[in-house]
């Protein structure tokens, strides 16, 4: 990819703060773009770099990228990050404020985009769209979707209104990402490898629902490489595509991932419990096959090597208060 100048929205955030420093690594120039509802201690090491800069912003308020446009600097893509991330998340806000902020927002950022003559988008959607898999059957990006949740509803109309778009002069490319995990720098432990190590770690037990379903797991680091892709491959490979990012290896059961923090720390104690709830019951094994055809992708670590990793980080200290409010984007998951 050559050297490019790249927005990214909700850069300060689990994804795009990983993200911002991939980029500037490989010379790009990153403008990175958000409210900071978090904070933005993610950002402070890249403030001397002379490729970075920031600004705070929310993105979905009108002519929020005119701000941008004084700086002079044109943007050549966008990485959309920024939105109510989550089915706890979109649920405690109400339907009215995730619609704004993951679906209107979307449509505005994008609009804005096409003007300012930037010439990719790069959309985070999310695999809870399938809702269920049918008869324990791999999902693909064709199989009928089944939203669960307020938020996999409005990643569903966001992805529409992109796909009616394929013929713009920004291209519109759409990655379903699996359930994220591992380190970055606002790492999240409101994510289900991430909390049940941080549980064991620091409570030696775990309380588990649902745990025979399935899940779609994903280092955090992988999606920023899956990203890169992304920003990189040839227009005829992506316009209007969407991909899930991720990797069969990656598919798992709640009981299985328990089973490998054991291995770590065998001395917690695990109870199960059924429970029925009004959320994201998803149950579903995912196919990747087409990021893998269609740009190389292939991911590079593995479950274990996050749990690992995390391990590490608490055990050290490196993270010192791992249960402070900003490291979640909600306060409740069902494990």
């Amino acid at each position: 990819m050559s050297t490019q100048h790249i927005v990214v929205t909700g850069g300060a955030g689990y994804i795009g703060s990983l993200l911002t420093g991939e980029l500037l690594q490989r010379g790009h120039q990153v403008t990175v773009m958000d409210k900071l509802l978090f904070g933005g201690d993610s950002l402070v090491a890249y403030l001397a770099h002379p490729n970075f800069k920031f600004i705070k912003a929310d993105v979905g308020e009108p002519h929020t990228f005119r701000q941008l446009l004084r700086t002079g600097a044109q943007p050549d893509a966008i990485v959309h990050l920024a939105g109510i991330v989550g089915f706890p998340a979109c649920q405690a806000v109400g339907k009215s404020v995730a619609w704004h902020y993951n679906v209107d927002t979307t449509q505005r950022v994008f609009e804005q985009a096409a003007e300012m003559g930037a010439k990719r988008f790069i959309f985070s959607s999310s695999y809870s769209n399938y809702g269920q898999s049918q008869d324990g059957q791999l999902v693909t990006e064709e199989t009928p979707l089944h939203p669960q949740s307020l938020y996999a509803e409005t990643k569903i109309a966001a992805e529409e209104y992109l796909l009616g778009q394929k013929d713009s002069s920004c291209t519109p490319v759409i990655f379903r990402f699996a359930t994220l995990f591992g380190i970055s720098p606002r790492t999240r432990f409101d994510l289900i490898v991430n909390q049940f190590v941080l549980e064991a770690f620091t409570k030696r037990e775990l309380l588990i629902y649902q745990r025979g379903y399935s899940r779609s797991f994903v280092h955090v680091r992988d999606i920023v490489a899956g990203i890169l892709l992304g920003l990189s491959a040839p227009d005829d490979k992506v316009r209007g595509e969407i991909f899930n990012l991720g990797d069969e290896s990656g598919n798992y059961r709640k009981d299985e991932i328990v089973g490998l923090i054991i291995k770590r720390l065998p001395e917690i104690i695990v109870n199960y419990k059924d429970l029925t709830f009004g959320g994201d019951m998803r149950d579903i094994s995912v196919s990747f096959e087409k990021v893998r055809r269609v740009l190389g992708y292939q991911t590079r670590y593995t479950v274990d090597d996050g749990i690992r990793e995390l391990l590490h980080a608490l055990q050290d200290g490196l993270i010192k208060d791992p249960h402070n409010p900003r490291f979640r984007n909600a306060q409740f998951i069902v494990q």
